[in-house]
Parts: structure tokens; sequence; C-alpha cells
């Protein structure tokens, strides 16, 4: 099976040395060259274009940055769905928008490709060692295609549906979920320096006592000593939450916590913590607030 990866980030870059690690035939492309001439060493061969990737591909997966570059790689003028033959699955690993991935899977069947949505859940480390939650959708036969592929990078795979568009919206509700924890923490840190309690020792307290959940842990880990590269940025989590309240609009729905969360976002962007880690970005937030 001849598999093309467009799009070597943190993410992209683990994942794709995950297949390779698993002996399966890789074709990269990346917009800047070194991620892909890191994963070439180790056997992969570089593609100078995406439609040079994806042309003799029987699986394409993309874990592009966000909707305009998915956009552009995918639809644009040359755009790989003109160039990938009828019957190549695509894999999507990234989070987009509910809307566009409405439109992918029109795209898809027009020209006689599938497509199976798969955005996952994990930071880039646990990618590496194949332990990601994997949240898919698609048509019954495109799923057993991309389960064999899904399970070379997981530790479990979540099918929600037959509408790729539900995997992606089940993906930004759990990104949700995810700030809205982090909020939760901040606040908690704030409350509790303020009563001359260590933020570090209530954190723990709480969690033994409350929620016993590793992902607690690690996240309270990570917003008081961030790691010196952030595995997820302010600026991806602002973004996740913008698209989740756009396919929430979509629906007539509104989210009182989400419009809250949004708040905060535009606090962290507007100080220039784009690239800050999510968590720790979202704690300057909570201690400014905490001092007007």
């Amino acid at each position: 099976m001849k598999i093309a990866f467009l799009g070597l980030g943190k993410m992209g870059r683990a994942i794709a040395g995950r297949l390779l690690a698993s002996a399966h035939s890789l074709a990269v492309w990346n917009r800047t060259p070194g991620p892909a001439e890191e994963l070439t060493a180790k056997g992969a061969a570089r593609s100078a274009t995406p439609a040079e990737a994806v042309r003799d591909a029987d699986v394409v997966m993309t874990m592009l940055f966000d909707d305009a570059a998915h956009e552009e790689v995918l639809m644009g003028a040359g755009g790989i769905l003109d160039e990938m033959r009828p019957g190549t699955l695509h894999i999507g690993l990234a989070t987009i928008g509910v809307a566009l991935s409405e439109r992918l899977t029109a795209e898809h069947a027009k020209r006689g490709q599938a497509f199976v949505a798969a955005p996952v859940f994990g930071r880039p480390n646990v990618a590496a060692e194949g332990r990601l939650w994997i949240v898919a959708a698609g048509e019954e036969g495109a799923l057993a295609k991309a389960r064999p592929l899904l399970e070379t990078l997981s530790r479990g795979i979540t099918v929600v549906g037959a509408e790729p568009r539900q995997a992606h919206a089940m993906k930004l509700g759990g990104n949700f979920l995810i700030s809205a924890m982090i909020q939760g923490l901040c606040d908690g840190c704030v409350y509790a320096e303020s009563q001359g309690i260590d933020p570090a020792t209530f954190l723990e307290t709480a969690n033994n006592a409350l929620f016993q959940s590793p992902f607690y842990a690690a996240y309270s880990k990570v917003m008081l000593q961030p790691p010196p590269a952030p595995g997820a940025t302010v600026a991806l989590g602002a973004k996740d939450l913008r698209l989740l309240r756009e396919s929430a609009a979509a629906r007539h729905k509104r989210l009182r916590l989400a419009d809250g969360l949004a708040d905060v976002f535009d606090e962290a962007l507007s100080a220039g913590w784009a690239e800050e880690d999510w968590a720790a970005g979202m704690l300057h937030v909570a201690e400014g607030y905490a001092k007007r």
C-alpha cells in the first residue's frame, strides 16, 4: 500500500515517523523542507509538491495546520483532489471545521474518492508512542480500509458515525472540554494562592480527592511548569474554540462557557501569547484577571 503524508508539523512528524516504524511505504511533503528531510533519513520518499506525493498513492493522510491550509492544498489551484485517482482513500487526521469537512466529503464524492475523518486526541509525544485516541467517521468500507493504519497510531478508536463531519464535530467538542478544564485549573490556582495555599499542592490534592484523572495531573504540571517546546499552543486552542462556536452557531446553538472562553483566548492573543503553551497562556490571563 502506497501512503502519502502531507503536513509535518510536530504532530504530523510524530505520526509519520510511527508509520515508518511500522514498515509502511511513505511519501511525505511539507511546506518547509526540514521536517521532510528528517523522515527521508529514516526511509520516507520526499515529494517536491503535494501533487507529486499523492499521484500514485492508495491512501493520502493529511495533518495540515488549519482550514486555510486544507483549502489551499486540497482544493486550491493545483489542489490534490484533482490529482488523486478515483478510489483513493483520504484520511483527514487534523482538527478542522465542520463546514469544511462537509465540503471535503462532497468534493471527494464527486471524484469517486473515499474520505474518512480521523482527528486525533493526544500530544506529539503520545503520537510517537502510538497511544493516540482517534475519533473516526466515514462510510463503512472506507473505515475498514483505514482501520489498520489508525490502529498503528492509537491505543483506541471511537467510530462516531457514517458522516465525516461527525468526527470533526466530536474533536472540536473534546478540545472545548480541554479548554474548560484548563480554565477551571487556572482559576483554582489563583484562588489557592490568594488563600496562602501552594497552587501545586491545591491541584494535586483536588485531583487525588475528586477526579483521580491523569489528564488533570498532566495539564496541572504543564500549566505550572511549561515545557520549553509547547505541545499545543494558545493559537491552536483559540482556533479550535472558534471552529466549535461556528459549528454550534450553524445549528442555531450558543454555548455560554464557550463564549466566555473566547474572551480568554482573545486576551491571550492580544497579549502576545499565541505561541505559548495552551495551558500556560490561559494561566497568564487568569492571573491578570484576578488583579483587576
